[in-house]
C-alpha cells in the first residue's frame, strides 16, 4: 500500500529541470502562498472559475490534508538553496470510489509535462486508496488541461454543460497481489 502522506519522487522535466513531486506538509503553506501570488490573474480564474485570494479556509485545508479523503501533491525545486513550489494537484473524495481532481501550475513552468505527471501520481495513489474515477470541471478555453486529460492514457469522457466541460476519467484497476 502506498503511503500518500510521505509520497515523494524526483523527476526530470522536458527542459532538464529536476523537480520533487511530493505530499504536501504543514510547513508548505508559505511556499504555496508565495507560488499563488506569482500566478497571473487569468491562471487563477482558469483554475478556480473566479478571481480569488487564498482564504484562511484554503490554508487550513492545506495544513490539515488528511491523505484519506483529500490528497495534495506539490512540485518543488531548489532555487538558490531554497525550496520553492511551482505546482500542486489535489484530489478530494466526492463519493464512493470517486474523487474530484484539480491542478495549478505556475506559468513559467507550463508545457513541461508537470500536470500530466501530477495526474499520473495522483492516479496511482487514488487507485491504491480504492478510487476508481476522477472527475473534474474545466473551462472550455483551458485547452492545455483538457489535453492533459485526453492524453492521460485512461478512458476519458467529457460533457459540456452550463459553460463547463465535465471530465470523467476511469482509473486503471489495482493490480492483483
Amino acid at each position: 500500500m502506498l503511503d500518500a502522506r510521505h509520497y515523494s519522487t524526483t523527476e526530470t522535466l522536458r527542459n532538464g529541470l529536476e523537480v520533487c513531486i511530493r505530499a504536501i506538509r504543514p510547513d508548505d503553506c508559505d511556499r504555496v502562498v508565495e507560488a499563488f501570488h506569482k500566478l497571473d490573474p487569468e491562471s487563477i480564474y482558469t483554475r478556480f472559475f473566479s478571481y480569488k485570494k487564498l482564504s484562511d479556509n484554503d490554508l487550513k485545508a492545506l495544513r490539515e490534508t488528511d491523505f484519506d479523503n483529500r490528497v495534495t501533491l506539490i512540485v518543488t525545486l531548489v532555487v538558490d538553496g531554497r525550496e520553492i513550489a511551482i505546482a500542486s494537484a489535489v484530489y478530494v473524495r466526492s463519493g464512493e470510489g470517486v474523487a474530484e481532481v484539480a491542478f495549478t501550475v505556475e506559468e513559467d513552468y507550463h508545457r513541461l509535462g508537470i500536470a500530466r505527471r501530477l495526474l499520473s501520481h495522483l492516479g496511482r495513489i487514488a487507485v491504491d486508496a480504492g478510487i476508481s474515477t476522477f472527475v473534474a470541471e474545466v473551462l472550455p478555453q483551458n485547452m492545455a488541461m483538457l489535453k492533459v486529460f485526453s492524453a492521460c492514457g485512461w478512458p476519458v469522457k467529457t460533457k459540456t454543460e452550463d459553460g463547463t466541460v465535465h471530465v470523467t476519467i476511469s482509473l486503471p484497476t489495482a493490480p492483483a497481489g
